[in-house]
């Protein structure tokens, strides 16, 4: 990709030809202008003649495609980049890997206040068991260690980091011989992070912000509260989006509502809504997800953390406020006690009111038909992560292990939620899972439970405009005159159209289809590379030697 000299300024006028982009304007267009931060025009090469001379610079895409940029409808930004900074246990195949790893990082950082991991799970390693207390103390030799699970709703930890969290053998979720779970949990996360400096802290967040840059990724939506980090993290991460150039960032913060003073001190904050992850329940893979009938492995339902009428007071509140509301949950009677919850205050403001506010469920695993129905009634926008079915689906997997086959197969039902027109927004959750967002559009177009697969075109809307609509923004996130000039630059191979029928051939490349073509996300083919990734003009990533 070449492009000719042009003068720096704060909005150039960009001629991009020589491509193809991606575009419901032109289902042909290869040429693109971009002008004071927004697509100016999409067309074709020979007409792209005609703004050759006016404009400030020309880039030659040779062949490269141009989308709108992903956005990501579901990240923990300071907590995705102290896994890139430290240590992750994600590729740890074995207890004896995870505990090695440990004696490795504790060598290498011998000045850390407290020692933080991520990513360790479990269920993928042959002794089926976390680490003792007593392995980490010797793996740590003795320092304060904080290792969540992979969903990061429980943690192991040494006996260094409870000393520094006095009361901690009382709290709920507090147990002695195994992963800390509820409040105990939340406290030791306070603690650890609480360790982190202001300088470790900012760097953390430039480190996740420019691994979304390079991965074409224009927008964020960062879903903190109380439970997950402090105010400071949260307002901190938005001053340093604004500040820097980088990926939008889009805050919410998870905290109930009561009344129009709670709503404005959540604005306060700079968050968006009292929403992301807000919890129901808890995670599947910790047995902490809030189910109507017991795991097939353990002889409980998991854990509730609020009931339909607290869901219903939220949801009141914030929509009188109007403010965006919005819940983690993920097992099915966390599911039933949000759709209740919205019904009721659907009940008493009126359906149109709650419509209006696009309220949003974070995961929404355990979907049956009436919940589907209902999200489709009330207008709730599905933020949803194809990769956890990659990473945990299929009749071997993790959830088989959790729920039983049948049940399994039943879990992220997205050809079922489009064709109810719920709205999906799509994210990673990352670090639970990482910042991947063709892989994710690959996750939902083959995802492990056949009848459940989309098309790769509606995939990729949900990882690009559906993240703006679920911010209630219906002019961005697609290339066409108007929108915010938000968008990748890759280099692939041959564009495809997917069919979403496995009755008629899978892929196409007949340009007859009128349909704007994708790269081809057959699992063994190659992804797209990201070369460049602009945001409202601006470019925030370019690959080097590119």
């Amino acid at each position: 990709m070449t492009e000719s000299p042009a003068p720096q300024s704060e909005h150039r006028t960009v001629l991009l030809r020589g491509g193809e982009v991606h575009s419901p304007a032109d289902p042909f267009a290869t040429a693109m202008v971009v002008e004071r931060g927004h697509v100016a025009w999409v067309g074709s090469e020979g007409a792209a003649d005609a703004f050759a001379t006016g404009v400030d610079e020309v880039i030659d895409l040779e062949g490269a495609l141009v989308t709108p940029a992903f956005t990501d409808a579901h990240v923990h930004t300071t907590a995705t980049g102290l896994a890139l900074t430290g240590l992750d246990l994600s590729g740890a195949r074995t207890l004896a890997d995870a505990l090695a790893l440990v004696r490795e990082h504790s060598a290498a950082h011998p000045g850390d206040t407290v020692l933080l991991g991520h990513g360790w799970d479990a269920s993928r390693w042959p002794e089926q068991r976390p680490p003792s207390r007593a392995e980490l103390d010797a793996a740590s030799g003795g320092r304060p260690l904080y290792l969540p699970r992979i969903d990061v709703h429980s943690a192991v930890v040494t006996t260094a980091l409870l000393d520094r969290v006095p009361g901690v053998t009382g709290l709920v979720g507090h147990h002695p011989e195994a992963p800390l779970t509820g409040a105990a949990h939340h406290a030791v996360r306070a603690a650890a992070h609480g360790a982190i400096t202001p300088a470790q802290r900012a760097a953390a967040q430039r480190a996740a912000l420019r691994r979304a840059a390079s991965l074409g990724i224009g927008t964020v939506h960062e879903c903190a509260g109380p439970d997950i980090c402090d105010e400071d993290d949260f307002t901190s991460l938005l001053a340093l989006a604004e500040a820097e150039p980088g990926p939008r960032v889009f805050g919410y913060w998870a905290e109930r509502v009561a009344n129009a003073k709670d709503a404005q001190r959540i604005r306060e904050l700079g968050a968006i809504g009292a929403a992301g992850d807000l919890f129901v329940d808890g995670s599947l893979g910790s047995h902490t997800a809030c189910l109507h009938t017991p795991y097939a492995d353990a002889v409980h339902t998991g854990t509730a953390h609020l009931d339909a009428a607290a869901v219903a007071a939220h949801v009141t509140a914030c929509t009188e406020a109007g403010l965006q509301a919005g819940f983690h949950a993920i097992g099915d009677a966390a599911l039933t006690a949000v759709v209740d919850g919205v019904r009721a205050a659907a009940d008493a403001l009126g359906l149109a009111r709650v419509r209006a506010a696009r309220h949003r469920v974070e995961h929404a695993e355990m979907l049956t038909p009436e919940t589907i129905a209902a999200f489709a009634e009330f207008g709730l926008t599905a933020s949803v992560q194809p990769a956890f079915d990659a990473a945990w689906g299929g009749d071997e997997g993790m959830y088989a292990q959790r729920l039983g086959v049948e049940r399994a197969r039943t879990l992220n039902p997205y050809a079922a939620l489009l064709r109810a027109g719920v709205p999906l927004a799509f994210g990673s959750d990352s670090p639970v899972t990482p910042l991947d967002p063709w892989g994710t559009v690959r996750a939902a177009a083959f995802h492990r439970t056949p009848e459940h697969r989309v098309s790769a075109r509606a995939a990729f809307t949900a990882h690009t405009r559906g993240g703006w609509r679920a911010i209630g923004r219906d002019d961005a996130g697609v290339l066409v005159p108007g929108a915010p000039a938000d968008y990748a630059v890759w280099r692939t191979e041959e564009l495809v159209v997917q069919a979403p029928d496995d009755r008629v051939a899978r892929w196409s490349t007949d340009p007859r289809s009128g349909t704007p073509g994708l790269p081809d996300l057959t699992p063994g083919a190659e992804l797209p590379v990201c070369l460049r990734t602009v945001v409202f003009g601006q470019t925030v990533f370019a690959r080097p030697n590119e």
